[in-house]
């Protein structure tokens, strides 16, 4: 397991002595102690494995998905994420625990990482194993996954229909033109075949056949099905009575069908002899699955959706007003813990079944909200960080409509602007639904959306709704106010200057033995000096001593790293990659969070062991950050050392 400090530094290697662990090269918006650090831009594949650890290892996680910003984990021991290390990663935003997932804020870059994790990881697509939480949360868990990989190829085709909606409102293009039928088909085939989509990831999440998923999910769309639909006549299946229902876009129908072939595919797993198992499995799973769909699962489905719709709509006309204004102030919130996905598959649903959604009226105006907050932020704040992360989430919440970077990093963590948002979001929200608004198409919400609220309710109120919640949000953040994060140097950054002008400042050997210089460690992340510099020593006791006196940040059994009061960051690493051994051979004497004294024995390891088992033993000392102050770091020129000898200088 790897292990980070608050102020940002890592160490330790994953699956294959993968290493996983760099120098964070940014500071936090309105940290304070900058120290040394390297400036770097976010690496996807130095991300991707700097976060794989840190949830535990790829050994770790029971499945994994991603949504439009966040890295969705099911662990398995959940004391074995490193919450600290993932937070530290450059890149990552923010880390929710919610409805039983980690969620792991990256932000627009998400799928470039998520794509990283998958080359250096073999992550299964089967069912998940993980211990399972409440009802809620399996619920949750159950439609993010399904829904999930998706989420961007839908938002893309919403987004296409959208302006090609604006195109013919605005008389540019002739919805009789085949120019017209071509980008409309475009747009709109992912829709019409949402079912055989929505299959394959359910198979996935169900640990079904994909294939066979999908085969169901197209019986269902096949044209001489869809042929007797149209023709409106009574049908039979062996005497038994068809209702037939159109199945284009719907949702519900072929979830159920999918959990139903789940576990018919398991019976004739068991059943059938393994020399005809391969095909007769998936032919009787096709000739039982697909005509009780028929017959029975589609048409109960499909009127489960419409009364799930029949009710929304219900709700939101006894006052449109109120139901936009309690979606519209709690949608963030809802987003905030991922419960979001209880409302999305309604949602689509209702888009299925009425062509619309109305839960979908005051979600640009709860977007807007945040935009507005942030860039009231932006003006407010003499934070040069914070106003650079409100900036940029404010054009990202405004143009894509994703706002967790603004919400984790800004609004949020100031929390007076994400209050005042959600209260403008309340009020934009509830003029947006008092006039029946609603998406005709799935659309991310954001401004650059907002043609696909054209064509239902009042789009006038539509545009009120958003102007106010806009308008309002960034007026009560400027007006009221709220505490800024001051930028200014730290105490600690103060005790280095006095300690800089008394002189060097020296860090002990921790072992005993001969002196190593860092680039003769045989590990590229030390020996490159990307974790700091330092030197090694190759020990010949089993003791190791605090090289310096400070806090201990973070304790493992084979690494400890001291924060000093002059904000000094220390790191010492016994061995290499010897984390696989979990512990194993070592016996910690300190505890993270004591304070230690120079020279004060951290912990014992069995040198012998190690080496049996196939590990170096060499212990590393680097210094993972420094106040400027400080100066240079000097290794010793003595070839060996006794415990306690000054291995580095700062000076």
């Amino acid at each position: 397991m790897a292990q980070v400090t608050n102020s940002g530094w890592f160490w330790d290697f994953g699956p294959a002595n993968l290493a996983v662990g760099l120098v964070k090269g940014e500071v936090v918006p309105g940290e304070t102690g900058h120290g040394r650090s390297r400036e770097t831009t976010m690496n996807h594949r130095e991300a991707a494995e700097r976060v794989l650890a840190g949830v535990g290892g790829e050994a770790n996680v029971a499945s994994l998905a991603h949504c439009a910003t966040r890295l969705r984990f099911k662990t398995k021991d959940a004391a074995a994420v490193d919450r600290a290390a993932l937070e530290a990663t450059p890149g990552v935003v923010a880390v929710v625990e919610a409805g039983g997932q980690l969620q792991v804020v990256i932000g627009n870059e998400v799928p470039r990482v998520f794509a990283e994790i998958g080359a250096i990881a073999t992550l299964g697509d089967g069912a998940d194993d993980a211990p399972k939480g409440s009802l809620l949360a399996r619920t949750i868990d159950m439609i993010s996954g399904i829904f999930l990989p998706l989420l961007w190829p839908m938002a893309g085709a919403g987004m296409l229909k959208a302006l090609l909606a604006l195109v013919v409102k605005v008389g540019w293009l002739s919805a009789a033109s085949n120019e017209y039928l071509v980008l409309n088909a475009a747009g709109d085939a992912l829709f019409y075949f949402l079912p055989v989509l929505l299959a394959a990831t359910a198979a996935k999440r169900f640990g079904a056949n994909q294939y066979v998923s999908m085969a169901i999910a197209g019986s269902l769309l096949y044209p001489a099905i869809v042929q007797l639909h149209d023709k409106g006549e009574a049908v039979h299946f062996f005497g038994l009575p068809m209702v037939l229902i159109s199945y284009a876009s719907s949702v519900l129908p072929i979830l159920v069908a999918v959990w139903v072939q789940s576990h018919v595919e398991r019976f004739f797993g068991k059943v059938l002899h393994s020399s005809v198992r391969s095909f007769l499995t998936p032919m009787l799973t096709l000739a039982v699955v697909v005509p009780v769909t028929l017959l029975s699962i589609g048409p109960l489905a499909d009127y489960a959706g419409k009364g799930v719709s029949s009710g929304v709509t219900w709700v939101f006309g006894l006052s449109p007003f109120i139901g936009g204004a309690l979606l519209g102030g709690f949608w963030q919130v809802l987003v905030m813990f991922g419960l979001h996905w209880g409302v999305v598959p309604v949602m689509i649903n209702d888009l299925s079944t009425q062509g619309h959604s109305v839960l979908s009226g005051p979600l640009v105006p709860a977007v807007l909200a945040q935009v507005g907050a942030g860039e009231a932020v932006f003006l407010r704040t003499r934070n040069r960080g914070l106003k650079g992360l409100a900036g940029t989430g404010a054009v990202s919440g405004f143009l894509a409509g994703v706002t967790e970077p603004l919400v984790y990093g800004v609004t949020l963590r100031l929390k007076k602007p994400f209050i005042y948002a959600c209260v403008a979001a309340a009020v934009g929200g509830g003029i947006a639904s008092s006039g029946g608004s609603a998406a005709n198409t799935f659309a991310l919400a954001s401004a650059l959306t907002l043609p696909a609220w054209m064509s239902v309710g009042n789009f006038t109120l539509q545009l009120i709704g958003c102007a106010v919640a806009l308008g309002l949000g960034f007026a009560l953040t400027m007006v009221l106010g709220f505490k800024d994060v001051p930028e200014e140097a730290s105490e600690s950054a103060k005790a280095a200057t006095t300690s800089a002008a008394s002189g060097p400042l020296e860090v002990a050997a921790p072992v005993a033995g001969a002196v190593l210089p860092l680039d003769r460690v045989p590990d590229p992340m030390f020996s490159a000096g990307l974790l700091g510099e330092g030197a090694a020593i190759t020990p010949t006791s089993g003791e190791v001593h605090a090289p310096v006196e400070g806090t201990l940040v973070s304790a493992m059994p084979h690494a400890y790293g001291i924060r000093t009061p002059e904000g000094l960051e220390v790191l010492v690493h016994v061995g290499i990659d010897t984390v696989q051994l979990q512990g194993r051979h070592f016996s910690p004497a300190v505890e993270q969070g004591a304070e230690v004294e120079q020279g004060q024995l951290l912990g014992e390891f069995d040198i012998d062991a190690i080496l049996a088992a196939g590990y170096d033993p060499v212990t590393v000392v680097v210094v993972t950050a420094a106040p400027d102050e400080l100066g240079p770091v000097t290794p010793t020129d003595s070839p060996e050392l006794r415990s306690g000898e000054a291995l580095l200088t700062l000076a």
